[in-house]
């Protein structure tokens, strides 16, 4: 008797594409490391240091803003580089008990 609706192969995960989360996570840590630049930056200038930027934050206003931008670049950054590692150590294994793969005898 032949189960016809029955693939073992479909149990079986594919070839996930890896390289796809790495470059994602790749690109979080350069946002998370241009984060701390700019964050680096406008603290700089608010804490009386000469500009780093030049004439982009030569005033409060603009060092403010160059140190908002910062930390929400460093918050995306980190965000998209955590999810990214979570998802490339998510096994795509087949979830069965260990105990039923063991032969008996």
């Amino acid at each position: 008797m032949k189960s016809e609706g029955f693939d073992a192969r479909r149990l079986r995960p594919r070839g996930s594409a890896t390289w796809r989360w790495r470059f994602f996570a790749g690109c979080g840590a350069v946002f998370a490391g241009l984060g701390i630049l700019l964050l680096m930056a406008g603290a700089a200038t608010l804490l009386g240091r000469p500009s780093a930027l030049g004439p982009l934050n030569d005033s409060i206003g603009a060092a403010l803003s160059i140190l908002v931008a910062g930390i929400l670049l460093l918050w995306a950054g980190v965000y998209i580089w955590r999810r990214c590692r979570r998802r490339l150590r998510r096994p795509d294994d087949l979830s069965m008990s260990p105990g039923l793969l063991k032969k008996r005898g």
